[in-house]
């Protein structure tokens, strides 16, 4: 969404959020600039307290542990950036009390738990992806196109962070997943990331109708951001839905 919130180097990061914890045993690993979008993962894999991998497992790879509590722990520790990270457009606005990042993605998976089944849509998928998202701005920020950051390098900088925060986990497949699941979104590549690209707009005009009721402000733009955008019938149908309350209020 958009920003405000300064972007955090990976050093001040975890000097600040992980002074206890190991540091990752690889450097901070670069992403190439683009790459195709693995398989999807296998089933679930059995929980492990076994010593960390030290490398990514393979997508699909049986053997691979789940994390060890020290990397699930200090995995979580980033997350918890997530709670604390205001959406920036609303704090660029003057909104008071705005929601975190971990709100807005909060909202998005509940949205993708009652949405009506749709064909060839896998809805516990679409469930994950939303909580996953926008993970990267743990570290990153919420970077937005008034920061004057070009859409690759924003993109740059939160895959980086993305692959950082996966070696912080351990590696293997919950790593993996979390990591396809981002990808999966980023390039807009399934039906499923269609579909959770429009809860992520319906998530905000949802928010802008609220804060203008409660705060009496007009937030038009972010109507306007997201207008002509929609790509599923369903988006288009909660978007109208959510106009025709603003109209009335």
């Amino acid at each position: 969404m958009g920003g405000g919130s300064r972007a955090l180097s990976l050093s001040s990061l975890c000097a600040t959020t992980l002074a206890a914890a190991k540091p990752p045993q690889h450097p901070f690993p670069f992403a190439p600039a683009s790459r195709a979008l693995p398989h999807r993962l296998a089933a679930a894999m059995s929980s492990s307290s076994s010593p960390t991998p030290a490398a990514p497992a393979a997508s699909g790879d049986a053997g691979a542990p789940a994390p060890s509590a020290s990397n699930a722990i200090d995995f979580l520790t980033l997350c918890y950036r997530l709670k604390t990270t205001k959406r920036a457009g609303w704090v660029k606005r003057g909104v008071q009390g705005p929601e975190s990042v971990a709100d807005h993605m909060y909202r998005m998976g509940v949205m993708a738990l009652v949405a009506a089944d749709l064909p060839g849509v896998d809805r516990d998928r679409c469930v994950k992806m939303a909580i996953v998202h926008d993970i990267a701005e743990a570290i990153v920020g919420d970077i937005t196109p008034s920061d004057g950051v070009p859409k690759e390098e924003k993109s740059r900088r939160e895959k980086e962070a993305l692959d950082h925060m996966c070696e912080v986990l351990g590696g293997g497949s919950r790593a993996q997943e979390i990591r396809e699941l981002w990808m999966e979104y980023e390039e807009n590549a399934s039906l499923e990331a269609k579909v959770v690209k429009d809860f992520d707009k319906i998530e905000m005009i949802l928010q802008a109708l609220e804060y203008e009721k409660e705060q009496e402000r007009d937030l038009e733009e972010f109507f306007q951001s997201t207008a002509g955008k929609f790509q599923t019938d369903m988006g288009k149908a909660w978007a109208a839905e959510i106009a025709s309350r603003r109209k009335t209020k």
